[in-house]
């Protein structure tokens, strides 16, 4: 008989039966769901709703029941529905009636809402983890690549030459933000909703503040309506895991293109990539590639249950339910997608001299040319026409800006004079970007640095 079967004549049909039952994916909130039984009996044996015995003997079985669990000793049944009520069911069954008393002034919708928001603060803090890790090798990589040139892109045409150290620093500062907002994430969540019984609280008088202390809350819902049928920690969650994972696409997309035969930056590991079977040439860098198709996965995920939230009325309903495979789902991706983007790109091989080639090319330096006239006293407007006139004269003759003798510069400007060559230098355009936030090698280094101290203060 189903534990909340006193009111019905009828059995459930077979096919409810299964379509209903979450055991099938809640099962993985076990120690959560046993955690929170456990300080919830011992508050109710300091009230006196339980005697000190009824208290230690539940504690004592649902400890058993953990264990058994971890070691696969237990089998969940279809029929029990959820994990609350399998936990509960075995722990019946293990030491008797006593067993029944443990869901009181107690519902399955504070207790499912205080399982979620516990396993989300445990595993915001390993993705915590996985991400630091990846944020301190694009920063060592970084380190290794303040002087590496490269072209920087816009509309992924060639616009200035940068340095691959501070093309790395783009993404920690993704990354950097990413983890603040799990950590934002992660404080809003902890807060113990156990109490608010169904969507009413209880009459018990109930020790809320001290049950969500041991449990590590920093304090309760002030709502019980509210209690149970927030998601919004799971929303915000989702969030901010569809947003890293976005920083993660653009990163692997961009792994993607430097691999191919056009580009040439980079060698991905073998350990890293796979072949064709069909094309014996072929090294195709599926990692990345497939760190880029699983966006759209997470993406899916949070959208899918904010379509499950947007016409609740208050307070809890069934449709809720439909929460913890979005939250299961984007927390796999997420740290499957870390673990192994942080060694692919220890193991990656950077081409320097390709990059450097490419940073010669395309005009790059095109616009410190105009700089050049600027600072000369030339309007900045006059400045671009005259450097555009230019470039178009070199495209016809397929030579770049550095090409031209001084001779031929006069002929479209007698401003120009001999320095005008420094001035286009490939390593003398980096270098002299040296604001805050620019690629000059010592801006990056200081970047560096100051990123570092970022991260040390984000982890909690």
């Amino acid at each position: 008989m189903k534990l909340w079967g006193g009111r019905f004549e009828k059995t459930t049909d077979a096919l409810v039966e299964d379509f209903h039952s979450s055991i099938s994916f809640d099962q993985r909130l076990y120690k959560e769901d046993i955690r929170g039984s456990m300080a919830h009996a011992r508050m109710l044996g300091r009230l006196g709703v339980l005697t000190v015995g009824e208290a230690e003997s539940i504690s004592s079985g649902l400890q058993g029941i953990l264990q058994d669990i971890q070691t696969g000793k237990v089998e969940f049944e279809v029929g029990a529905e959820d994990i609350h009520m399998n936990v509960e069911k075995l722990l019946t069954e293990r030491i008797g009636t006593v067993g029944k008393k443990l869901h009181t002034a107690r519902s399955r919708n504070d207790q499912v809402a205080l399982d979620l928001r516990l396993y989300l603060r445990e595993e915001i803090d390993n993705t915590k983890d996985l991400l630091s890790d990846l944020i301190r090798t694009l920063l060592n990589l970084a380190e290794e690549h303040v002087e590496t040139w490269m072209p920087g892109y816009t509309h992924l045409q060639k616009a200035q030459p940068i340095t691959l150290g501070h093309h790395f620093m783009a993404y920690v500062q993704m990354f950097l933000r990413d983890l603040g907002r799990l950590k934002d994430t992660r404080k809003r969540l902890n807060v113990s909703p156990l109490g608010s019984g169904a969507m009413a609280g209880t009459t018990f008088p109930l020790e809320r503040e001290a049950v969500a202390q041991e449990l590590g809350f920093d304090g309760v819902t002030l709502n019980s309506l509210d209690g149970v049928s927030d998601r919004d920690f799971a929303l915000e969650f989702l969030s901010a895991a569809s947003i890293l994972m976005m920083h993660l696409s653009r990163m692997c997309e961009e792994l993607v293109l430097w691999s191919s035969g056009e580009f040439q930056f980079v060698v991905m590991d073998d350990g890293y990539s796979t072949g064709s079977s069909i094309m014996p040439q072929k090294k195709n860098p599926d990692v990345a590639e497939l760190v880029r198709g699983k966006t759209g996965r997470v993406y899916g995920d949070l959208f899918a249950l904010l379509t499950v939230m947007k016409g609740l009325p208050l307070a809890y309903n069934k449709d809720m339910q439909e929460d913890k495979e979005s939250v299961f789902d984007a927390m796999d991706t997420i740290h499957k997608s870390l673990l192994v983007v942080e060694p692919m790109l220890k193991m990656m091989q950077v081409n320097r001299e390709v990059m450097a080639a490419g940073a010669k090319g395309g005009f790059t330096n095109a616009t410190d040319l105009a700089d050049y006239l600027a600072k000369k006293g030339v309007p900045f407007r006059e400045a671009h026409e005259l450097v555009g006139r230019l470039v178009l004269h070199c495209s016809k003759q397929h030579i770049g800006l550095e090409d031209l003798n001084l001779e031929e510069y006069q002929g479209f400007s007698p401003v120009f004079q001999p320095d005008l060559f420094q001035a286009i230098g490939i390593e003398h355009c980096v270098r002299a970007r040296r604001l805050t936030g620019g690629p000059a090698p010592e801006t990056v280094s200081a970047s560096i640095r100051q990123s570092r101290d970022i991260l040390q203060n984000l982890i909690w």
